[in-house]
């Protein structure tokens, strides 16, 4: 079939249920990432155009399949290198240029072994499940930015625990944050591959939509700026009776004894990422390049503004499983939010649902702030 997104018209497969099948792969559930993709790179090469640096001119897309994403950064004048380790794809990804009188470099060849031999400005990797096979191979190979999908959060958030743990090398929680979770799990392990090489990664735009996570991560260099980035990483304490939650830097995990408001047992996960998430202000510059030809355009929109304003907390609740609990009925969600800032806490909204918040007050706090609503 043939699909239209932004500038560019490819063929692709029809596929009765993603990842299955011989088909070359196609998501077609994935095009806000997509275009938000375009944007991104867009104002990322805005970014460094400002600062006087070296243009950002080179892109790869490793697990390039119908090579959808190269050909649109292709279209918005990229230097791009599709790569694909199967021969139907390749062929495809050189369809897919031609017929959009576009330039592109096609190569049919293990992603890893691309990437540890060439360098890019900027690698984009969207494998299908867990992207950390090729996270070693894509630190070393992207000079300036990482663009990072995993579409596995059910090992990421904690569902199925025992593939997190060999997947990412750290404990996960199924929790009712588990966007946040499947969110911080994949950071924490993309910045502490990047350490092994002394490369600093700093997530400046990371959302979890879709049943997906996606980030990209601006790298610096040197052991110190390393060490600072492992300075990011820690532990969240969570009581599933209470729903209480308490967080601790470092990489050695020294979880309370009990929870300290009802004395239940404390689960722990970790190592994962508990700094910032995106950085507000290039938030702002990326949703100035969604284009009108973009379906996901005002969707796209709508989640760049809500993760500028998200408070920068590295779990969050849920209104209505608080009120379930709590054996209340629950209330309109500005008026929730007025609650807790007029109990002089900070709130917001999430990106991750309606009903879900992050605040600076604890469980306790936040039952005490709304009850007499």
């Amino acid at each position: 079939m043939r699909v239209t997104e932004g500038r560019v018209t490819v063929d692709v497969p029809e596929q009765a249920e993603a990842g299955v099948g011989d088909a070359v792969f196609f998501n077609p559930d994935q095009e806000l990432n997509r275009d938000l993709t375009v944007a991104t790179l867009k104002a990322y090469r805005e970014r460094i155009d400002a600062r006087d640096e070296h243009p950002v001119e080179t892109y790869l897309d490793a697990t390039a399949a119908s090579g959808i994403r190269g050909v649109r950064a292709a279209a918005n004048d990229f230097e791009t290198t599709l790569c694909d380790v199967d021969h139907d794809a390749v062929e495809r990804c050189r369809a897919n240029l031609a017929s959009n009188d576009l330039d592109g470099d096609v190569v049919h060849r293990n992603a890893n072994a691309l990437m540890h031999e060439r360098q890019f400005d900027v690698v984009d990797l969207d494998p299908f499940g867990t992207p950390i096979p090729f996270a070693d191979a894509a630190v070393n190979s992207a000079s300036r930015l990482l663009a990072v999908t995993a579409t596995d959060l059910a090992p990421l958030c904690g569902a199925h625990f025992n593939s997190g743990v060999r997947s990412y090398s750290a404990v996960p929680r199924n929790t009712e944050y588990h966007g946040e979770m499947a969110v911080r799990m994949l950071l924490g392990a993309l910045v502490r591959t990047a350490a092994r090489y002394d490369v600093a990664a700093r997530p400046i735009l990371t959302h979890a939509s879709d049943h997906y996570v996606r980030t990209y991560l601006e790298f610096d260099y040197g052991a110190q700026v390393a060490d600072d980035a492992i300075a990011g990483l820690g532990h969240v304490h969570h009581c599933q009776h209470c729903l209480y939650r308490s967080t601790a830097d470092g990489l050695v995990a020294d979880p309370p004894e009990s929870c300290p408001h009802c004395g239940e047992h404390l689960q722990t996960a970790g190592p994962l990422w508990l700094g910032s998430t995106h950085e507000s202000g290039f938030l702002d510059t990326v949703e100035t390049h969604l284009e009108e030809t973009m379906e996901s355009r005002d969707r796209a929109g709508t989640l760049l503004e809500t993760l500028s304003a998200e408070l920068d907390e590295p779990t969050h609740y849920d209104q209505h499983r608080l009120c379930k609990r709590w054996d209340r009925s629950a209330m309109a969600m500005d008026d929730f939010l007025a609650a807790l800032r007029e109990g002089g806490y900070d709130a917001s909204r999430t990106h991750y649902g309606g009903t879900t918040f992050k605040t600076d007050a604890d469980v306790e706090a936040i039952r005490t702030a709304t009850a007499k609503l």
